[in-house]
């Protein structure tokens, strides 16, 4: 679908509407070093290489294959975590402006949330759009100088998961990776500190820790089969 973009006018687009939520949630979306805490509290998070250019962005999984949502509530709109890139769906920035691509689904029939006011004041809804894309646009910043130092310490390392369900069938998750916690263990007294003192340690732990919510997913994958 081709996009058509344009710059977001309090004239132009008095009268557009936009779907609150919209129903086709990836079950991998890209995040930020500030929502690594939130996002582990229901999700697992990797790194994963982009495949063009080698470099590693970090995601949240909420399912294990396209078009399959485990995380509760996400197929609703109403996990517990929502990622900024959800919130932002259909909204990018120009240059120092906002735009909208008129062409998403999110502007699609049935509509029904405002994006001005009468008064021409943008909506809460409309503001938290705002605010979301500004915390994208610097958490993309902090979030590969975080991934510059993992690589730079090499705590990188590939991970693989295989998943066996009661139906019989086998899963293989591939190209994912993690932070390595002997790694981590043998780094030297001042690289520790430093990534104390930076908050790149405490983003390292949540990305470890919220491998455990593999398994969660995986019970609850069982349990719809």
């Amino acid at each position: 679908m081709l996009k058509q973009m344009e710059i977001l006018n309090t004239h132009q687009h008095r009268d557009l509407h936009m779907h609150a939520a919209l129903p086709d949630h990836p079950h991998c979306v890209q995040v930020v070093i500030g929502e690594f805490a939130h996002a582990a509290t229901c999700c697992p998070l990797f790194f994963v290489k982009e495949p063009e250019t080698g470099r590693f962005n970090v995601v949240a999984l909420f399912g294990f294959t396209p078009g399959e949502l485990l995380v509760e509530g996400a197929e609703k709109g109403q996990a517990q975590f929502l990622p900024l890139e959800m919130v932002r769906q259909g909204f990018f920035i120009d240059g120092e402006h906002m735009a909208v691509d008129l062409a998403h689904p999110r502007f699609g029939p049935g509509a029904a949330v405002p994006l001005f006011e009468s008064s021409g004041e943008p909506t809460d809804e409309t503001r938290l759009i705002q605010r979301s894309i500004g915390m994208l646009v610097s958490g993309k910043e902090a979030t590969a100088a975080f991934i510059r130092e993992m690589v730079a310490l090499r705590l990188i390392e590939p991970v693989g998961i295989t998943l066996s369900f009661d139906d019989g069938q086998k899963l293989t998750l591939e190209g994912l990776y993690t932070v390595s916690l002997d790694a981590l263990q043998e780094l030297e007294d001042g690289d520790v500190l430093r990534l104390f003192r930076n908050g790149h340690l405490a983003a390292a732990l949540c990305i470890q820790a919220s491998q455990r919510q593999v398994s969660v997913l995986a019970q609850r994958r069982n349990a719809r089969l």
